[in-house]
């Protein structure tokens, strides 16, 4: 029969509770022993029942062990805290570094704009303008490339409408050939109904006879 899963939460049932605790107990201190014995490992366990009764296993001596423990865990802290100063002197010293660029940006922005020249030596104003140059010359070659792409596009506009309106102008000649047709049709008809108008009618009033001498 297939065991179902067990659910991770407290057995409310106090028997079901300090069975599950005596097996779980034992089966957890048979493992220690046994990894202790297959992997020659040092293995300390320390168990405390929920009235508080103590259980414990240690392949050697449980107070070597712990004492073993305790001077891991005082090395590992010393670690920490030397790799966190380290980590500290690299970030101020990054720090310090992003400052000076930070600092010299603002020197160089300065000088492009025409201010805290009254220091500066003859190389440095030479520097100065030749930067000023190419930044112009950038400027020139990028606003050309900007009226050429738009005269692209006006060009490709014009192209556009030259089409239509030389669509619309034959439609336009289209509609004028057939024009005199449509006038020479209205006109034969308006001519039929005139004739058929011209015929006339008289209307009589009384006896046949009297009709006929009429």
């Amino acid at each position: 029969m297939v065991r179902g899963k067990t659910q991770m939460r407290r057995i409310e049932n106090a028997t079901s509770r300090q069975v599950t605790f005596s097996k779980r107990r034992s089966g957890l201190l048979k493992k220690a022993f046994e990894l202790s014995i297959l992997c020659d490992a040092e293995v300390a366990l320390i168990i405390f029942s929920p009235r508080g009764k103590l259980y414990e296993f240690a392949s050697s001596s449980m107070q070597e062990t712990i004492e073993r423990y305790e001077k891991h865990t005082r090395d590992n802290q010393a670690n920490n805290k030397v790799a966190i100063s380290e980590q500290n002197v690299q970030l101020k010293h990054e720090a310090t570094s992003m400052m000076k660029q930070i600092e010299h940006l603002e020197v160089s922005k300065r000088k492009l704009l025409g201010e805290s020249l009254g220091l500066c030596t003859i190389e440095e104003l030479q520097e100065v303008e030749q930067q000023l140059e190419r930044s112009v010359n950038t400027i020139r070659a990028r606003k050309a490339q900007v009226f050429k792409e738009q005269i692209e596009q006006l060009k490709e506009k014009e192209r556009i409408l030259t089409a239509e309106n030389e669509r619309l102008t034959e439609k336009c000649d289209a509609l004028q050939q057939r024009q005199p047709v449509i006038e020479q049709r209205e006109h034969l008809a308006y001519n039929e109904s005139s004739t058929s108008s011209d015929v006339e009618t008289e209307l009589f009033i009384g006896l046949p006879e009297r009709r006929s001498k009429h």
